[in-house]
């Protein structure tokens, strides 16, 4: 008889709830994508790559061009010089890029830790490489990072921590305490650390981004992990990029080509010449903010409580007033019933949690919206 290597993984979440949207007319406010396209100039500078036959495999660790603008940018915003031919490497979403990370570093038997409520390929890429998940909490309201929870958790067995900052799903913002910490926690222990910070430019209120690229203790045992797709409305053409120190470079790189080996060669070298103006990606957090306040202020004629949302595209709402359903029944029943899709947060959790919190996508066209806060103004 077979025997699964992931028994008990079925169909995500994400995909049926946009299924069921689909088949009942609702407003999709679940996957976390945008309903627009992505910047005309970046099209055509893509379109123009295609013209002139650059569509034969690219080097496996990604054009020379995009991987010099991903380094100059890197230097820019985070002061941090990486060399673009040992130290930054292309890849095929950020989804690849974290499944890599994990398994260029983790052995079988030794532990990884996952802060809950976390994004749901962590777990998977663990267990098939080996490893042991250990779930730790964020603080239960806020989503901070538990220091004391954190420390607990790290034995002997404990080879990586994953980081994920502006946080999926609860928008919330890891801080410069926060690095300072965990510094501390690298410089004791024998660890490596996954920063998955594919909303690098989504953050709000003039917050600034606390990467582990920042720090040159903390870099020095990272990978870390951003996405075109997030930054440039363009989450189906699946470029990611990973930035680490030439040694874990080189181990990363060795399961990447037998993993995808390459990435498409004529949006590389689309995007390398657009990454070349940092207008765009600066923008972002105004654009999204302005998302963010219209969806938060639409929300206020509803039952629906708010929680904080300081960066990414996504806003946490607590339900408590409206229903006694669990998550996913309420989530069900927001979808079937009142014509707006949502995730519920306890899928985000080892083992479930109930906290009567949906997590609401805002990276929609205002008139999106808009439509969605009609149908929730119901509530």
């Amino acid at each position: 008889m077979f025997q699964s290597k992931l028994p008990h993984v079925g169909t995500t979440i994400f995909t049926v709830m946009s299924q069921l949207a689909a088949k009942h007319g609702a407003v999709n406010l679940g996957q976390g994508f945008p309903d627009f396209e992505g910047p005309d100039a970046l099209h055509a500078g893509i379109e123009k790559h295609r013209r002139l036959g650059r569509n034969q495999y690219a080097p496996m660790t990604g054009v020379a061009a995009l991987r010099q603008e991903i380094a100059r940018k890197i230097g820019d915003l985070y002061g941090r010089n990486v060399d673009p031919d040992s130290e930054v490497t292309v890849t095929s979403g950020a989804t690849e890029a974290l499944y890599a990370a994990i398994a260029a570093v983790v052995h079988p038997g030794e532990e990884v830790i996952l802060l809950d409520p976390c994004y749901d390929s962590y777990e998977p890429a663990v267990l098939l490489n080996g490893g042991v998940p250990v779930h730790v909490p964020l603080t239960d309201g806020s989503f901070r990072l538990d220091h004391e929870r954190l420390a607990a958790a790290i034995t002997p067995k404990t080879r990586l921590i994953v980081l994920n900052t502006p946080h999926n799903p609860s928008g919330a913002t890891l801080t410069a305490d926060d690095l300072a910490f965990l510094r501390e926690l690298v410089a004791r222990y024998d660890l490596y650390l996954l920063g998955d910070e594919v909303y690098e430019h989504i953050l709000f209120d003039g917050r600034v981004h606390q990467s582990l690229l920042r720090d040159e203790a903390l870099y020095a045992r990272s990978f870390v992990v951003s996405s075109f797709g997030k930054t440039f409305h363009v989450t189906g053409w699946k470029v990611g990029t990973v930035a680490a120190p030439a040694p874990l470079s080189a181990e990363f790189r060795k399961v990447h080509q037998f993993n995808v080996f390459t990435v498409n060669t004529p949006v590389q070298h689309g995007l390398a010449r657009y990454l070349a103006d940092p207008a765009p990606y600066l923008g972002l957090p105004a654009f999204y903010q302005r998302k963010r306040d219209l969806f938060r202020a639409g929300l206020a004629a509803s039952r629906l409580r708010l929680l904080p949302s300081e960066g990414s595209y996504f806003q946490l709402v607590d339900y408590s007033a409206v229903s006694d359903l669990d998550e996913v029944a309420f989530c069900r029943w927001l979808t079937t019933g009142i014509g707006v899709a949502a995730i519920p947060l306890s899928v985000f959790y080892d083992g479930g949690f109930e906290q009567k919190l949906a997590r609401l996508c805002f990276a929609k066209r205002d008139e999106t919206l808009e439509r969605a806060l009609e149908r929730l103004a119901r509530l």
